[in-house]
């Protein structure tokens, strides 16, 4: 048994879906089936085309990455303020969103970025310019480094790469990967309503959990309800929580710092000050990491700052596409 497995966990492999998972105005889903391998897939049809790559859209592609805990429903802030210029998709990894898990069970971050590029090499919508958040940021990461033929630009939002001091703030979540932790809490936290755990989330996560409006809490409390009755729930987030300590611990030419280093695609970075989850004092070694990077630094934004601030990720995206000579309004 690998380090990112747990016993039992392959019992959960049919996996009902209590609830409908909730699409935004303007947005599609669909299922991509892989040999041992569903992926949920979210895109915002384009409203307008420039040149691009894409047949039947005109617009150059982009794909989503979330992170631990999340799905592609967190990119939905940001996605309508890039669709003139982007054909945007968010997938939801394996086991979180809509996915189902996988068959081989394996939620390292190697799993995760393998199953990415499985999506992307079946589509062939590469090169894309890649996003990712936090978990997805060392997805991201690591398919530029392996996969540089996929990825067009690369834009990270509090890519959780290795600290050697880790915020006090982040060590419970990094309890989860601990055997047996993820179950425990569950246990502990039976009682807990939905909305206990989102304002915990939010409180996480948010750099201000006041931005969130009563409807996005709403649809959040939602959310939370439908993924706590999934059987597999605790076990996805337990073992990818393992996946990502797996991969702080890696050195050589697979440690993803090193793997930083060697990514040629132009990168934007994205930090905020009152990240509790990955600190705001990275921000500095991973500009220096990425050759040639742009950095964005919001000092009242948390975790997820495409959530709190999309405009302006939004502004800087397109900054970042102008100074590579992608188009960013109407031809």
């Amino acid at each position: 048994m690998s380090s990112t497995e747990l016993p039992g966990a392959l019992t959960a492999a049919v996996t009902p879906r209590p609830l409908t998972v909730r699409v935004a105005e303007g947005e599609e889903l669909r299922q991509v089936t892989l040999p041992g391998l569903s992926l949920t897939v979210r895109s915002r049809p384009p409203v307008r085309a420039s040149s691009g790559t894409r047949p039947g859209t005109g617009l150059s592609p982009a794909l989503f990455v979330h992170g631990l805990g999340g799905s592609s429903q967190n990119w939905s802030a940001l996605m309508p303020l890039l669709e003139d210029v982007l054909d945007c998709e968010a997938v939801d990894l394996p086991g979180f969103g809509d996915s189902p898990p996988p068959d081989d069970g394996n939620y390292s971050v190697t799993g995760h970025a393998r199953a990415v590029i499985r999506l992307l090499d079946a589509s062939g919508r590469g090169p894309v310019h890649l996003f990712g958040n936090s978990m997805g940021g060392a997805v991201a990461t690591r398919i530029a480094a392996v996969r540089p033929d996929l990825v067009r630009t690369l834009t990270l939002v509090s890519p959780a790469l290795p600290e050697i001091r880790v915020q006090r703030t982040a060590v419970p979540t990094a309890l989860v990967a601990l055997p047996g932790v993820a179950q425990l809490f569950a246990r502990l936290t039976k009682d807990w309503t939905p909305e206990m755990r989102t304002r915990g989330v939010m409180s996480l996560c948010y750099g201000d959990p006041g931005r969130v409006t009563p409807e996005g809490f709403a649809h959040a409390v939602e959310e939370m309800e439908r993924r706590l009755q999934l059987p597999y729930f605790w076990d996805a987030m337990a073992r990818s929580a393992r996946g990502i300590v797996d991969a702080y611990t890696l050195g050589g030419q697979h440690g993803l710092w090193r793997q930083a280093e060697r990514v040629l695609a132009p990168t934007l970075l994205v930090y905020g000050g009152r990240d509790q989850l990955v600190s705001y004092r990275m921000a500095g070694k991973a500009a220096r990491a990425f050759r040639g990077s742009r950095l964005l630094t919001l000092p009242e934004a948390g975790h997820v700052a495409m959530m709190e601030y999309p405009d302006v990720v939004a502004t800087a995206v397109r900054e970042l596409l102008a100074a590579h000579g992608e188009p960013t309004v109407e031809s």
